[in-house]
């Protein structure tokens, strides 16, 4: 599902958050095997605040400082395992 339509579940972006418990609980709660949920979230969350502005809220997302510091730490290290 794409971050557009998931922004437009109850709670937003709540689907994406359910899926990396999922995945976690499957996964005896090692969070290198649910990265992938867990930057689909991010993007979904990164939606939601673009599309509802910084004053939006839903429980499923880290507030809008959070997100961008967690989205800026994620991208520089992915370019470090890229080097």
């Amino acid at each position: 599902m794409a971050p557009e339509e998931d922004i437009q579940a109850k709670p937003p972006c709540h689907p994406r958050a359910c899926a990396i418990q999922d995945c976690l609980t499957k996964n005896s709660y090692n969070e290198a095997r649910c990265q992938h949920l867990i930057d689909a979230l991010y993007d979904c969350c990164d939606a939601f605040y673009r599309k509802n502005g910084d004053d939006a809220s839903t429980v499923s997302c880290p507030k809008p400082n959070l997100l961008r510091l967690k989205l800026s730490q994620r991208q520089k290290e992915q370019a470090r395992r890229a080097q």
